[in-house]
């Protein structure tokens, strides 16, 4: 037995060291600068606290390499997100008075902004340090709910030969000011600033209030007080601040100053809550108990927390480059920093359920995100379904983006309904497959008064006509009257999706839900033609188009909203396709290629057509709708061209630069794009299906978190210079193989794929019977049922 256990423990000693090994290859300042907005500063694996140098120039992670000056050290915040920069509340800011005089220290945001030393950045998963040109260092990490700071002052004098005093300010602002009231109390005998404010979501309705409690510990406290505007004074020790008249709006927040130490280290530990300042005080209690000694061993902590993450893949690279590794684990890393487990931080309503937040936003992440996480982390993967349910459940709605407790814009379909039907057909455990299934009818039945934040609007025309008619005469709910093209599509695979969950559950139903996952086919317009800008035919006929509710047709030039054209948002440009053009919408009916491609013209049609997309100009990487495209060329009979396809943006839209990011990551939408198909297989979400490519890695291996049985994707014939990047024959546990996809049980069965690879196209996977499932082909509801 103990020879038994020795070996047992050599063993699990060699994994950790493996996944440790495996954390060195994390970059994430990846994506830190070109609108990647990725949070690059200290976190735990779905961590609410966030700690990170805020700046002022590309700030809505808080932090970028752009060379922009910080203008504080802030504790909560979201990554890879669009719209307004997000939380960033009740930021620090260290610095030194000129002759020790409080009035004369930089109080306003603007005013008190330092530029920080480039090569002096240092960020790893858990821990994230920089040098300000003042001279100051700040290095943070973190626990669940608390950051921790450690501020070390340089050697300054006055004009009379003494040091200078350290100070810290405590801002009571967020990153976009958005601050509506707050207070502030300074408890200079405690070495305590507590307080609280009033906020509004980054991109969302209503308003939230977030709480702090910020101990400073290793210097003795000289003076404290409060400041507004750009004047400090030690009397009075409590504040507060509404937000100000018209345009002017009023900073302030409080401050300390302190005896200088001998080695000039301040640290500073700060507990945040949604919930209570009491809250957020026993918060840091409980997690940081230790914070002036306890700096090392919570880096120490966070790091085996993320090692522990990264533990179910294995590597074999083949020799595969630095860069290409650091792209693959960071992409994987991001995955995981949200949603965040907000679970006893929910003062909204009452339950022993998980509570996450920051779904920020379902429309991104339900492409790869979600099915990353679902074979990484099955079980955070159930409890964030378990948390939408319990929204549905308490405040009628399932989200379709959410973050800071507030509800959030929807950009098109009800997504979590296909995030729910991945986790039913993948067999994720823990659920309530009854309330999940409520939740999506009320979905699929029931119009909101306000569709702009939760459900769907327009659900008596998709009843009716079968689709979403533009201009739309809807008197039962309101939202942005637009994305009619986006939403119809969108909507016909929602009901998809339901109608697979209704199936698997004996609902009489889910014919009805099938029957609606036709109505895209109702707003296809065989004859319409496209042109580029310059007035040239891009030769193509047959594209979606807007339907008036009389049944004739609008207009939407097919290239506009596409990367060569405006930009099309919910405010700023709305149309009839969201974020996307008609060109990329094209591709987009997930459970019935088979029957889009008949109506384009055939695969070789269908081929051109993705081939032009993709080279013409037209796509845009760097938004989520792409995706799927990049590997729609598997159900024309061409897995060939996928896998070309993705090596096409591969290293060259997504690397391990700063700047290796083509978009905004979305809460790690675009690392898990990477993630997928660097290792091989890309997901259809919804649907039991993953289509198969070859690797960027001589092997991948998968050991499911639950199941304990280990999947092995290998390539035969692999050279690190991606000539032979084409599948030639494929073997499944040592018998051929030749469809080109394969289920979810290749990940909980524990099953083992071996590609030989070649450099030119073979005919592997390209027989009728070995294309991926789709609703027309009459296969898809048995094939595609539950893995």
């Amino acid at each position: 037995m103990p020879f038994l256990q020795g070996i047992l423990s050599l063993a699990l000693a060699s994994a950790t060291l493996a996944a440790k090994d495996d954390l060195s290859h994390v970059k994430p300042l990846i994506g830190s600068t070109n609108g990647g907005n990725v949070f690059a500063g200290a976190s735990l694996p779905y961590g609410l606290a966030k700690p990170v140098a805020d700046v002022d120039g590309q700030n809505t992670g808080g932090f970028s390499t752009d060379g922009s000056n910080v203008t504080g050290f802030s504790h909560m915040h979201d990554s890879g997100t669009g719209g307004n920069p997000s939380m960033g509340q009740f930021p620090l800011f260290p610095q030194t008075c000129a002759d020790n005089v409080v009035d004369k220290c930089k109080f306003p945001k603007m005013a008190r902004a330092t530029p920080y030393k480039m090569g002096s950045v240092d960020a790893k998963p858990g821990y994230f340090a920089l040098e300000l040109q003042s001279g100051v260092k700040a290095e943070m990490t973190v626990s669940r709910r608390a950051a921790l700071y450690r501020f070390t002052f340089p050697e300054e004098m006055t004009a009379d030969g003494s040091l200078l005093d350290p100070l810290i300010s405590l801002d009571l602002t967020d990153l976009w000011d958005s601050r509506q009231n707050a207070t502030v109390s300074v408890e200079s005998e405690a070495g305590r600033i507590k307080g609280n404010g009033t906020f509004l979501p980054s991109f969302g309705a209503g308003y939230y209030q977030a709480f702090f409690c910020a101990d400073f510990v290793g210097a003795e406290v000289k003076d404290s007080g409060i400041w507004v505007n750009d004047r400090a004074g030690s009397e009075p020790k409590e504040l507060f601040v509404t937000r100000g008249f018209n345009n002017f709006y009023l900073q302030a927040g409080g401050y300390m100053s302190f005896e200088r130490p001998v080695d000039g280290v301040v640290t500073a530990r700060v507990g945040v809550s949604y919930v209570s300042t009491e809250q957020a005080c026993s918060n840091a209690e409980k997690e940081i108990p230790d914070p002036l000694g306890g700096f090392d061993k919570l880096r120490q902590s966070a790091e085996d927390a993320w090692s522990e993450k990264l533990e179910p893949i294995k590597i074999t690279s083949g020799g595969t480059t630095d860069n290409m590794l650091a792209a693959f684990w960071s992409g994987i890393y991001r995955t995981m920093l949200s949603p965040q487990d907000l679970t006893g931080e929910n003062p909204l309503w009452q339950s022993d359920e998980p509570y996450f937040d920051s779904f920020y936003c379902l429309w991104d992440a339900f492409r790869a995100q979600h099915p990353l996480l679902t074979i990484l982390d099955p079980q955070a993967q159930s409890r964030m379904v378990r948390s939408l349910l319990d929204t549905f459940k308490h405040e009628g709605w399932l989200p379709d983006c959410r973050m800071s407790l507030c509800k959030g814009w929807t950009q098109g379909g009800s997504n979590a309904d296909v995030v729910i039907a991945d986790a039913y057909v993948k067999n994720l455990t823990g659920i309530d497959w009854e309330l999940a299934y409520n939740g999506m009818v009320n979905d699929a039945e029931n119009e909101p008064l306000e569709w702009s934040y939760e459900g769907r609007g327009g659900l008596q025309s998709w009843k009716r006509l079968n689709y979403i008619p533009y201009l739309d005469f809807d008197y039962l709910g309101f939202g942005t009257n637009s994305r009619s093209i986006s939403r119809t599509l969108e909507y016909a695979y929602n009901d998809y999706v339901l109608s697979i969950v209704a199936k698997g559950l004996g609902k009489g139903d889910h014919t009805r839900y099938l029957s609606r996952a036709d109505n895209w086919q109702n707003i296809f317009k065989e004859d319409q033609t496209s042109f580029l800008a310059n007035g040239t035919d891009t030769g193509f006929r047959g594209f979606f188009q807007p339907k008036y509710l009389n049944g004739t047709w609008g207009f939407q030039d097919p290239i506009a909203c596409s990367a060569l054209a405006t930009f099309c948002s919910l405010t700023s440009n709305p149309s009839e396709t969201f974020e996307s053009s008609i060109w990329e919408y094209l591709f987009y009916v997930p459970h019935d290629i088979a029957q889009l491609i008949k109506f384009i013209g055939g695969p070789k049609e269908f081929v051109a057509r993705l081939d032009y997309f993709h080279e013409s100009g037209l796509a845009d990487i760097g938004n989520e709708p792409v995706f799927l495209t990049v590997y729609e060329y598997h159900y024309a009979g061409r897995p060939a061209l996928s896998a070309r396809r993705a090596h096409s943006y591969i290293p060259a839209s997504f690397n391990a630069t700063y700047s290796g990011l083509p978009g905004n990551d979305d809460s790690g939408a675009m690392g898990s794009f990477l993630a997928w198909s660097m290792m091989g297989l890309f997901p259809n979400p919804g649907q039991n299906v993953y289509l198969i490519t070859p690797p960027f890695f001589e092997a991948v291996e998968i050991t499911h978190p639950e199941t304990k049985q280990t999947a092995i994707i290998r390539n035969v014939n692999f050279d690190k210079t991606y000539e032979n990047i084409y599948i030639q024959s494929a073997k499944l546990n040592g018998k051929p193989y030749t469809k080109s996809w394969i289920g979810h049980e290749f990940f909980t069965e524990g099953m083992t794929l071996e590609l030989t690879l070649g450099d030119k196209e073979s005919n592997w996977g390209t027989s009728k019977e070995d294309l991926p499932p789709s609703l027309s082909d009459g296969i898809a509801q048995d094939e595609m049922q539950v893995a």
